[in-house]
């Protein structure tokens, strides 16, 4: 537990957070596109905050093709990439604790514009909330870690810190997370670590994964007039999808983690793409599927593809047709094991307590049903890892996002406060 003098010094800092300058922060943030696969406008405009702020940036560069081919735990992709940018900047000592700060700053793609109420690049405020693609999810959290480097440096904090406080903006967390892994792979490891994505200033210790796959299922075409003689690929694939309803049902049933149960579906599965046919009067001869498979709390993205792998194998050997003509199954896209970390661990009981001190309420353990870079920090960086920012997910990749400026203000506050108690 802090002692009087540290608890006074980090409520000192956590009230020098400046609320207007965060919204500032957030509105340059929204207003500059940063779309998975093109970040890199993005991570200039956030270097040139820090070095604003008088720390000193490394830009860490890394070459997207040769990563994906040499790194064994690279997490995949969904978008086309031809740089990696990732920036860091440090405060305080090295060689002391250290403690990680980390937001990634790509977003996913607007969507149909007719759909949004405000411009999506606009970052228009109304009713105290600040609305935009990518606002909660997760340049709101962003910019709540540059106004605690902001309170902890205008304060003089940022000196007398006895350890290492590390901030990392990353790009790709949307189709994998190969900023943070590139970031990880550059020594961005630590002994805690934060991540802001939104959690409503709970704190999340634990959420499952998702693998992306595609399926290709065979049929034999045939005129539509003799159908009879042919084989849709479509009731292939409807076979396929029933064995997946079956599976997605067994595997949930089967969680008893409280932090999972109470989510009610915690690992689903998604078929969100199909294409086929090419012709309307001819029996489908080849359906391609691509979907989303739940990881569960405490398997790997690879033990989720074994188990895919055999439900697909198993439905398919019940098939007359597919039994003979199997069809194939691909991993594309992202990659996202699960991760966890023990609700008695020091990280989160202490974040509760800062929570607590600068808020006034205790915040709830929770766990979540989507992948997040702190996998990577937890599985491949050896840094233990929560989440806790501001906004709720489930106005992420929405049309008419927003983030609640309180929330964003708040959550500076409690970094802030956190930094000194944990470093001070």
């Amino acid at each position: 537990m802090p002692d009087a003098g540290r608890e006074l010094a980090a409520a000192e800092v956590a009230a020098r957070v400046r609320g207007p300058q965060a919204v500032a922060d957030l509105e340059r943030l929204v207003r500059t596109p940063s779309v998975t696969g093109d970040e890199r406008a993005v991570m200039e405009l956030v270097a040139a905050m820090l070095e604003e702020m008088g720390l000193d940036v490394d830009r860490i560069e890394t070459d997207p093709v040769a990563f994906a081919r040499d790194d064994p735990d690279w997490p995949g992709e969904e978008m086309p990439r031809a740089e990696l940018p990732v920036v860091v900047a440090r405060l305080g000592r090295p060689g002391g604790r250290r403690l990680l700060l980390v937001g990634h700053l790509d977003v996913v793609p607007v969507g149909d514009p007719a759909t949004w109420n405000v411009d999506p690049w606009g970052a228009e405020i109304r009713d105290g909330r600040l609305f935009g693609r990518g606002a909660v999810d997760m340049k709101g959290g962003c910019a709540s870690i540059l106004a605690a480097v902001r309170a902890l440096v205008e304060s003089g904090a940022a000196s007398a810190l006895g350890g290492e406080l590390v901030v990392a903006f990353v790009p790709s967390e949307e189709d994998g997370g190969q900023g943070m892994l590139a970031a990880i792979r550059a020594g961005v490891t630590g002994d805690l670590a934060i991540i802001t994505e939104p959690t409503d200033l709970e704190i999340v210790i634990a959420h499952a994964g998702a693998i992306t796959f595609r399926l290709t299922v065979p049929g034999r075409a045939a005129h539509a007039s003799m159908r009879r003689e042919g084989v849709s690929a479509l009731d292939g694939l409807t076979t396929l999808i029933r064995a997946l309803e079956a599976d997605e049902a067994a595997r949930n049933a089967a969680e008893t983690d409280p932090l999972m149960t109470a989510l009610g579906l915690p690992y689903p599965t998604i078929v969100g793409m199909v294409r086929g046919g090419d012709w309307a009067s001819t029996v489908m001869d080849r359906v391609v599927a691509d979907g989303r498979y739940g990881v569960a709390l405490g398997e790997s993205w690879r033990d989720a593809e074994v188990r895919l792998r055999g439900v697909i194998a198993a439905a398919a050997d019940g098939d007359p047709f597919l039994r003979d003509h199997p069809p194939t199954v691909e991993i594309v896209g992202g990659r996202f094991s699960s991760s966890r970390v023990s609700v008695d661990h020091p990280l989160p009981q202490a974040l509760a307590a800062t929570v607590e001190s600068v808020l006034g309420r205790r915040p709830a353990f929770l766990g979540e049903p989507y992948g997040a870079d702190m996998r990577l920090l937890v599985n491949e960086g050896g840094t233990p890892t929560v989440i806790f920012g501001p906004g709720h997910v489930a106005v992420a990749h929405s049309a008419d996002e927003f983030v609640p400026l309180e929330q964003v203000v708040a959550c500076a506050r409690v970094l802030a406060a956190f930094v000194v108690r944990t470093i001070g």
